[in-house]
């Protein structure tokens, strides 16, 4: 048996022995055939084979192009978190304390830092901030504030109702002298038993939310300092905040100027973290080494520049913004001094200088006719103001100059060196010179110098001066008696009782149709009694690196600190993403 299977063993070994010479055999004249005996026909081919490798290469190459030049269609630069914003502004900072800010610098500080109960929104409106509700009473004297839940301070203390009424105390201290002690003079604050705020006021007040725009400080951390002595404690220096920064460290500048303060995120502010890591306020005290400093790139931007300094601003890395603000620049006469104390006088002159002209000086601005804004109040009629008649104008002054001293026709025109008013005070006084009076301009810095020596003795016949008009309409400041006044902001001493009554009752009044009844016959007053003549809105002009990403466009600013309202958006770091499909 086991010779069988050898046998065949052998026989099947020699089978395939066969089998495989045969095939390799088959093999080789299959290659000899169809490759070797047909290279020869390359030769016959060979151009053919060519432009076939050629297509191939070139094909390659358009799809690595293709995906070269396309990759930008998958891919995008777009703001990243991180990185430092340094904002070049004007003024010492004397304190951090929100309750003192009154330089450009303090401001500016005073905003990124502290949050407000109510604040301008993105509609250039006042809404609400630390407060989730606002309501009044029906006569306008209680007013009751509910604070969001869950709001806390950069140390992780809760932000509380007992937070603001001590605030508000605070403001209410004379010792303190805040900025904002005049928007509480007479108001009770308290807290009931929902743990709500109520301000009970002495008076109706249709636009007290307006006062409530203010800063809060901690409880925690002031109660019991000294209230004659706030500005000096330890607080005004490295302070607890609420924004969406938080003070992180003082770069002192050489001899006391140019200090840096660095502000890093705060990321317990209630509307999230800021994609910046920080935040940097440049102060300078004056405006050419703050120009000096943007031109060499040191900021990123500034809003301490008007458009009349465009000239000066030469680097190519900076663009500039212009936002219409909620401001009025006029022409304020002083209703008690010279020739102009004459109703008939200042109509005279209003018909008499060209107004288009005198606008021209400040160009890219709103024109202005009123005090009134129409995102305040719509009102459905405005008074006529006369038109332009030079000629007229220029007899009846020679007229009502006539038998007067000759000291009569000289006008001191003051203004301040603050956008487009020196060259707007400019033009007033070529126009008044046609018209026979002899005019002078002076221009003075907007310091406190200024306010001390100028606004509050009213030390001029006209001033050119710009004034907050704000998000509310309220003119009471403006017009009424009781402010012309060294304290108060009458610039034109203008008194009529029947403005007066006007004033109030507008201000007291929760009725909206009986508000603008009364302001549309303020306006006629306004109009025949000239105490001021309207030209513009100012702007905000803001310069700002082209590489960076600053308020929104959209942004409805009321002042000009209202840029930082939508603050947590700001970025300078950019990176490449891919889009999603």
């Amino acid at each position: 048996m086991a010779d069988i299977i050898k046998k065949s063993g052998r026989r099947l070994a020699r089978r395939w022995s066969k089998a495989s010479v045969k095939a390799g055999e088959e093999s080789r004249e299959h290659i000899r055939e169809n490759f070797v005996q047909r290279i020869s026909h390359v030769r016959n081919v060979r151009l053919l084979v060519l432009e076939w490798s050629l297509l191939v290469i070139v094909l390659i190459m358009l799809a690595v192009t293709q995906a070269f030049w396309f990759s930008d269609s998958y891919a995008e630069d777009t703001f990243v978190d991180g990185g430092t914003y340094t904002e070049a502004t004007l003024g010492d900072v004397k304190s951090l304390n929100p309750l003192f800010a009154t330089t450009s610098s303090e401001e500016a500080l005073s905003e990124l830092m502290f949050s407000r109960i109510v604040a301008v929104d993105y509609s250039g409106h006042l809404g609400d901030q630390l407060a989730q509700s606002i309501t009044a009473s029906e006569d306008g004297r209680t007013w009751r504030v509910k604070l969001k839940e869950g709001l806390e301070w950069s140390d992780g203390e809760p932000i509380t109702p007992e937070d603001v009424v001590f605030t508000i105390e605070l403001i209410q201290n004379k010792d303190v002298n805040t900025i904002y002690e005049s928007n509480f003079e007479k108001v009770k604050v308290s807290i009931d038993e929902n743990g709500t705020i109520v301000f009970n006021l002495s008076a109706p007040y249709a636009d007290f939310i307006s006062a409530l725009e203010v800063p809060v400080v901690p409880k925690h951390i002031l109660e019991g300092a000294s209230t004659a002595n706030l500005v000096e404690n330890n607080f005004s220096n490295t302070p607890v905040t609420s924004g969406a920064f938080l003070y992180n460290a003082l770069q002192a500048g050489k001899g006391g100027k140019d200090d840096v303060y660095y502000l890093a995120a705060n990321d317990k502010y209630f509307l999230g973290k800021p994609m910046l890591d920080s935040f940097a306020i440049h102060t300078y005290d004056t405006k050419q080494d703050l120009i000096d400093a943007v031109n060499a790139g040191e900021v990123t931007a500034t809003a301490e520049l008007s458009g009349a300094d465009a000239e000066f601003v030469w680097s190519s890395n900076f663009l500039k913004r212009n936002s219409t603000l909620d401001l009025g620049a006029f022409v304020f006469f002083n209703t008690s001094r010279g020739v102009v104390a004459s109703r008939e006088m200042r109509s005279v002159i209003r018909s008499g200088i060209n107004l288009t002209k005198i606008r021209e000086a400040a160009p890219d601005t709103a024109k202005l006719d009123y005090p009134l804004l129409s995102s305040q109040i719509e009102l459905s009629k405005y008074p006529e103001i006369p038109g332009y008649d030079f000629a007229s104008s220029q007899a009846k002054v020679a007229e009502l100059l006539a038998g007067k001293d000759e000291n009569a026709k000289y006008l001191d025109i003051a203004t301040v060196d603050a956008g487009y008013l020196p060259a707007v005070a400019n033009a007033l006084k070529e126009e008044l010179a046609s018209l026979g009076f002899e005019p002078t301009v002076t221009i003075y810095d907007e310091d406190q110098d200024f306010v001390s020596n100028i606004i509050a003795k009213r030390s001029y016949d006209i001033l050119v001066y710009s004034v907050e008009l704000g998000t509310e309409p309220d003119l009471l400041p403006y017009y009424y008696s009781s402010q012309a006044s060294a304290s108060g902001l009458n610039l034109s001493n203008y008194r009529n009782s029947l403005v007066d009554d006007l004033l109030l009752a507008a201000r007291e009044t929760m009725d909206e149709n009986l508000r603008r009844a009364k302001y549309e016959t303020f306006l006629t007053y306004f109009v025949n009694d000239v105490p001021a003549i309207g030209l513009y809105q100012p702007n905000l002009t803001y310069y700002y690196n082209k590489n960076v990403r600053t308020y929104s466009e959209n942004l409805k600013l009321a002042t000009a600190i209202d840029r930082f309202t939508d603050v947590t958006d700001w970025a300078v770091n950019k990176a490449t993403k891919n889009k999603t499909p």
